[in-house]
């Protein structure tokens, strides 16, 4: 089998061919045994086995990667590999995919998994009343045939080159089917690890699957313990008091601390995660492109790099595709701060001054409550008066964001342009976290997807980014390394992924005690 990147996936047209993968190579050093215990945020006491909500770290980890498992992987390495999908094949048009399953595989309470449980899966994101934030990608789809026990084809609206990168996204688990409601109940998957108990936004405890079908390549810690800490003093002070073995998302003020400390790392890797201040495009003053622009130039990006990140990141101009990314822009004019600009821009708009809301919380990300103020304190030369807003860190995903005109929040990032727009940035996609709407955008997103040549693709998501940059509505200052810190106890392979946090968020089935 032979493991494709996605820029050789990309670049060499080989969407039309076949793909093949395997998991990870058999790592010698790596241990079995012990108890993982890990601190992280994201937790809420709505929290539940059903991926179509999970939407932040606690879930993704405790879901993708343990309990659970997905058709694809995007490996520590960048690389597209298989997981519950043996390979893939796409027609030339990249509009019908053939995946080809594992056979063996079993879920947590014997039912053997085949083609009936991925249909039914992919089929959750699109039932009626179903908020998923997977459901631009399965509606893309028009059809899914079973053409074997273990051989699925799935049949899209238009070619999308990216399929089989959309098959790793952590909503998109697989579950058995005539068993869904079950499996979300009590957590019931193919993952490496079984429930043994789930207090929802508290804590979680698994225990590892003997005979997985990963066995020798991942997954090597005896029982593994996930903790809800959402408060980041809380989670550095778990970790070097032994209380856990690995945090998420450390605070920088502590960085030293944890630096000094003998018995613990920091491990950093830059990805495209960004922080960001969502402004409902269709709520006023929002709505106004100069009111947008005045709050894009009044922003002193270098100083929320410096003095919210520590440094531990890089300026954005207010587009989601990162460093990272293949077909990033980095030739774009840069938006920095200018009170006059911002000033000028209020003119157009009618205005002398404007009054907002900011709500935020750490909740957000790390510092987004001092980085709300620091944007206050700047703003305020060019007559805009934020007016911070500070909400409480539970039920802050639920209750604020998406609902709020304007609010702080973070993604991720994702392996390919297209899937980060899709998610955030498509036209009634139910995550898109700033209304955003425009008709020149959507026509590129639909160009760009079915696009196989590298080179036409490079110039369609150029413009996508400069429009954005341009007019979006969503002011994207910063993007902000992934800085997680562990025990000097725990090893890990070659690579750190740097897709998510947390190695891709599958800590639990990639590192082991040393």
């Amino acid at each position: 089998m032979t493991r494709i990147s996605r820029r050789g996936l990309l670049r060499s047209g080989a969407a039309a061919g076949v793909l093949a993968a395997t998991g990870l190579p058999v790592l010698a050093q790596a241990k079995k045994g012990g108890r993982l215990r890990v601190g992280l945020n994201g937790a809420n006491t709505s929290d539940s086995w059903d991926g179509r909500t999970h939407s932040d770290a606690f879930m993704v980890n405790c879901g993708q990667g343990a309990v659970f498992d997905c058709l694809t992987e995007v490996s520590a390495s960048g690389e597209l590999i298989g997981e519950l999908a043996e390979s893939w094949e796409a027609s030339p048009d990249a509009k019908t995919w053939t995946f080809t399953l594992r056979q063996g595989v079993t879920f947590h309470n014997g039912k053997a998994f085949g083609a009936d449980d991925v249909i039914a899966s992919l089929n959750m994101h699109v039932a009626e009343g179903a908020k998923s934030a997977a459901q631009p990608i399965v509606s893309a789809v028009t059809e899914m045939k079973k053409l074997g026990t273990h051989q699925v084809q799935i049949t899209l609206n238009a070619g999308n080159a990216d399929f089989p990168f959309l098959m790793s996204d952590y909503h998109i688990l697989m579950y058995p089917a005539g068993q869904i409601e079950e499996a979300i109940a009590k957590g019931i998957g193919t993952g490496l690890y079984e429930v043994v108990s789930f207090d929802p936004g508290v804590r979680f405890v698994g225990k590892r699957v003997a005979g997985h079908y990963k066995d020798g390549r991942a997954g090597w810690f005896d029982e593994i313990e996930i903790i809800a800490i959402n408060d980041s003093s809380a989670r550095t002070t778990a970790l070097l008091t032994n209380q856990v073995d690995v945090i998420n998302r450390i605070d920088f003020k502590t960085e030293p601390l944890l630096r000094a400390n003998p018995k613990t790392m920091i491990f950093e890797v830059t990805g495209n995660q960004h922080n960001t201040f969502p402004m409902l495009m269709d709520v006023p003053p929002f709505d106004n492109l100069d009111v947008r622009l005045a709050l894009k130039w009044s922003v002193d990006r270098q100083e929320l790099v410096d003095k919210i990140l520590q440094g531990h990141g890089r300026v954005g101009n207010d587009h989601p595709i990162g460093p990272a990314n293949q077909y990033y822009a980095d030739d774009l004019p840069q938006i920095e701060m200018d009170l006059d600009k911002a000033k000028f821009h209020l003119k157009q708009a009618g205005r002398d001054n404007l009054m907002v809301d900011l709500h935020v919380s750490n909740a957000a990300f790390n510092g987004a409550v001092d980085a709300a103020q620091l944007y206050q304190a700047s703003a305020k030369g060019a007559g805009i008066n934020i007016n911070v807003v500070r909400e409480p860190a539970d039920g802050y995903w639920s209750n604020v964001w998406l609902k709020k005109p304007w609010c702080a929040s973070y993604y991720s990032g994702r392996a390919t342009e297209d899937w980060m727009f899709a998610t955030a940035y498509e036209s009634g996609a139910p995550w898109n976290e700033s209304h955003w709407e425009d008709a020149r955008f959507n026509e590129l997103m639909l160009m760009g997807r079915k696009e196989l040549d590298s080179a036409r693709r490079r110039t369609i998501y150029h413009e996508m980014q400069q429009i954005l940059s341009e007019r979006g509505s969503s002011v994207i200052p910063m993007y902000a390394n992934y800085v997680d810190a562990a025990s000097t106890a725990l090893a890990h392979g070659e690579n750190i992924g740097n897709n998510y946090q947390m190695d891709g968020s599958r800590i639990v089935e990639r590192w082991w005690f040393a």
